[in-house]
């Protein structure tokens, strides 16, 4: 991606958070909502936003509604950038972060599964009766 590019992403990011800090009307809007990235195509045809939303069951109901208000998502963004046009966006919803953390997750009980393991080995057997 060109410096101008990465610019623009960078605007585009910024100002949705602003616009989505302020909150929206539409009631699919709602939950904790992370901009992930923002990636623009090189002929400005569109830009694809990263969204992460928790609870993670509202993710596909929140998606929906971020793309329904794109039109006027992308009005607000362009207000508050400076330049000529603002692509269209479209909003993708982000499962990176849940991902690592089920793989985090993972990872730990392993840890717990082996610590329980060798502190078993370990120990003396107890004595009969």
């Amino acid at each position: 991606m060109s410096h101008r590019l990465e610019q623009l992403a960078s605007a585009i990011d910024a100002a949705l958070r602003q616009v989505l800090a302020r909150g929206l009307q539409d009631p699919r809007i709602s939950g904790l909502i992370t901009i992930t990235h923002v990636r623009i195509l090189p002929d400005l045809s569109e830009a694809s936003v990263g969204v992460s939303v928790l609870p993670d069951d509202r993710t596909e109901l929140v998606v929906h509604g971020l793309q329904a208000a794109a039109t006027h998502l992308r009005r607000e963004v362009g207000s508050l950038v400076q330049t000529r046009t603002i692509p269209p966006l479209r909003f993708r919803a982000d499962q990176q972060f849940k991902r690592q953390a089920a793989l985090l997750h993972d990872i730990d009980r392993a840890r717990d599964d082996l610590a329980r393991r060798e502190s078993a080995r370990t120990e003396p057997p107890e004595a009969g009766p």
